[in-house]
């Protein structure tokens, strides 16, 4: 008698879907954006933290009447009249304009003309850029220290120089007349070695074809110079230019650690008189309402700047 085996019931197995690759570039770019935002959280911390909270707690402050270890009393724009009317506010802002142009004239041309003279260089190059740089890495009031001492009218190095060659003596930072060229001298000198590397990596990126079909044209080193370099370093230019100007608006150690603001308040900047209202007048209102015109002034000519050359640029 031959035994019936039974067959399982046959398990109906159901395919498998391969996941669409539209799926997984959605998943993937996914990913990538919460690891990129996760790198970025620990700088965007930072920046709320210590730029973007103190510049809203600066604007909310310049309309109250502040001293620190007491609640705030709200005064609405009497902080703004109050320095307006304060004698040196004006002397600040004329300081800091001439010091801005100054800087303009003086420091602005000398770092491309050096760069200009260190790209035509054909031996010791790597030499004369530290030689160049070597200002930036002193640390800002050492720097200012130094000079202090070349600018002391007595024993001066400066004024002993001017002895050895039988010339004129100067008071340099102690006159009125002089200490504000002064300081922009020392300022040029300290941060000019950055902007110089800039304009000269900017020179090395120009194609030599084109120096080379100036040259067939006849063009002398000035022309080559206004037709040539000019235009093709026109943003770099442009956009050192704007951050010049804001750093120059923004002086401060110079006229701290030198002249004190003398002689006759002919060195007090806008950022000086901040910190004069804040930690020699205990005057935090003050101080605030100063920085929130000079942020409104700036990024009023930064806007204006952009504008001006972006049209320039469009119309070109």
């Amino acid at each position: 008698m031959t035994k019936t085996v039974e067959r399982p019931p046959a398990v109906r197995v159901r395919p498998v879907k391969a996941p669409s690759p539209a799926g997984d570039r959605r998943r993937r770019r996914l990913t990538d954006h919460l690891r990129a935002y996760g790198f970025l959280l620990g700088g965007l911390i930072c920046f709320a933290l210590f730029s973007w909270y103190p510049a809203i707690r600066a604007v909310v402050i310049a309309f109250q009447k502040y001293t620190p270890g007491s609640d705030p009393e709200w005064v609405g724009t009497a902080n703004f009249t109050r320095v307006w009317q304060d004698p040196e506010f004006a002397a600040a802002w004329r300081n800091t304009l001439t010091f801005t142009l100054l800087a303009l004239l003086i420091g602005f041309a000398i770092p491309f003309v050096l760069a200009l003279v260190l790209n035509e260089l054909r031996h010791a190059k790597a030499f004369f850029r530290v030689v160049v740089y070597l200002p930036v890495m002193i640390p800002p009031v050492v720097s200012a220290l130094l000079w202090k001492w070349f600018y002391d009218p007595g024993a001066g190095l400066a004024n002993e120089a001017l002895r050895l060659l039988h010339l004129p003596t100067s008071n340099w930072s102690n006159g009125a007349d002089t200490a504000l060229v002064s300081l922009v001298i020392v300022a040029t000198w300290a941060t000019m070695g950055g902007t110089v590397l800039i304009y000269l990596a900017a020179l090395q990126s120009i194609p030599g074809e084109l120096y080379e079909a100036a040259e067939l044209d006849g063009a002398n080193l000035l022309q080559r110079v206004r037709h040539v370099t000019v235009p093709q370093t026109r943003f770099v230019i442009l956009m050192l230019m704007l951050l010049q100007i804001i750093a120059t608006m923004q002086v401060f150690t110079e006229p701290f650690v030198i002249t004190g603001g003398g002689p006759e308040n002919a060195t007090v900047t806008v950022l000086y008189l901040i910190y004069k209202y804040a930690f020699l007048y205990n005057d935090f209102g003050g101080a605030c309402a100063l920085s929130v015109m000079l942020l409104a002034l700036l990024g009023a000519f930064s806007a204006l700047y952009l504008r001006l050359t972006r049209s320039g640029e469009e119309a070109a």
